[in-house]
């Protein structure tokens, strides 16, 4: 990759990841371990996703204003550490709201910037994306199988720690990506909303939406259903990591797989798998190989969908557009759709109970398919 900052933007992404890796499999085990409930739980963790609705917008027009994306990512990167410092100053409820809002704020606004930054960076070569985005993967299996292990043998009140270390190297790396330049594109005069109301861009980010929506569940209590079903905190990183594993698999052909299948139709496939999978976590919870086959679906649910979900945006959001492109699909899916999905299973989850859960988690995949088909082809 020539004249590409390889290693500084895979250093970010690894990192960024990492503490992805940390907090969607453990930190609702940590919120447990502090006697919150189902539903206190869920409107925490759902807080890493609502700053996501409102953040990466402001962010993002600021930064397709000023073209100072390298400095908003670091800004970004030094308001997460500071707001994270709060956790060590206090365990009740509202205050762990003000902390992880505060850090969701700060932290939302970096991804869509470092993504816009790196498709920038690799011009017409958007294929190789996938080649740059796996360390991210690999930063969250790191974090991932070695809190696992680690966990199993020390109090999760060390958790904390471990997340303050890898946003420092957020930090680090975010002090290292250099600037990106903005190439003028045709469609720079064209109102984003006008972009934004086309049946194909519309029905892309409505469907992704409902994509955050289904594994709202997964993300806010997958290891706490799998450790109350009586597998060990070391087995449930061995199945992050292990969906994860297949991810990498996909970052590393996807340029293959896009030379012979369109991003659309990978995604509508992404959509079905996603029914799939979370009907057999569902329903095959006390099966160990049922919940291992699952998690190979996650090169699906995840690593195709994103791949594809990236690219299509990168293609309808161009020019000066690009920055807040980015920031509107990880707004309306990871940050509006996560929000619903946290939250609505945190109040699904004692009643109708977890297993219906992960079913109404499947049924918004079937309507992310549907929505896609029928409005994507409307013009």
């Amino acid at each position: 990759m020539n004249a590409v900052p390889y290693w500084r933007l895979s250093g970010f992404y690894f990192f960024y990841f990492a503490f992805v890796g940390a907090m969607s499999p453990f930190w609702g085990l940590y919120l447990k371990s502090l006697a919150f409930n189902a539903f206190q739980i869920g409107v925490l963790m759902s807080l890493l996703q609502v700053m996501r609705i409102f953040a990466p917008n402001i962010w993002g027009h600021i930064a397709d204003r000023s073209g100072r994306r390298t400095a908003i990512v670091q800004l970004a990167a030094f308001g997460s550490v500071l707001a994270f410092a709060g956790v060590f100053f206090g365990s009740g409820f509202w205050w762990l709201f003000a902390v992880m809002a505060a850090l969701s704020f700060f932290w939302s606004a970096s991804l869509p910037l470092v993504e816009a930054m790196t498709l920038s960076h690799l011009g017409e070569r958007t294929d190789r994306y996938g080649r740059i985005r796996l360390w991210g993967s690999v930063g969250f299996i790191v974090m991932v199988v070695g809190l696992g292990y680690a966990l199993d043998t020390v109090s999760i009140a060390w958790l904390p720690w471990a997340v303050l270390a890898v946003m420092l190297g957020i930090v680090a790396f975010a002090r290292v990506i250099p600037e990106a330049e903005i190439l003028a594109h045709p469609a720079d005069h064209v109102p984003l909303w006008d972009v934004v109301k086309r049946p194909e861009v519309a029905s892309l980010l409505a469907a992704c939406l409902l994509m955050a929506v289904t594994h709202g569940p997964y993300y806010t209590f997958y290891s706490i259903y799998l450790v109350d079903h009586g597998y060990d905190k070391s087995t449930v990183g061995w199945l992050w990591a292990l969906g994860v594993l297949c991810e990498i698999g996909i970052f590393l052909v996807i340029p293959r797989i896009f030379a012979r299948v369109t991003p659309r139709r990978l995604l509508l496939a992404s959509f079905a798998l996603a029914v799939l999978r979370f009907l057999l976590i569902a329903w095959g919870v006390e099966s160990p190989w049922v919940v291992w086959g699952a998690q190979t679906l996650h090169a699906f649910t995840f690593g195709t969908y994103h791949a594809a979900a990236v690219a299509l945006i990168h293609q309808h959001f161009r020019g000066r557009h690009q920055a807040r492109g980015q920031a509107l699909f990880n707004s309306l899916s990871y940050g509006v759709g996560g929000t619903l999905g946290g939250l609505g299973s945190g109040l699904a989850w004692d009643t109708p109970g977890p297993a219906w859960t992960f079913t109404l988690a499947a049924a918004s995949a079937a309507l992310a398919w549907g929505v896609y088909v029928v409005w994507g082809r409307a013009r």
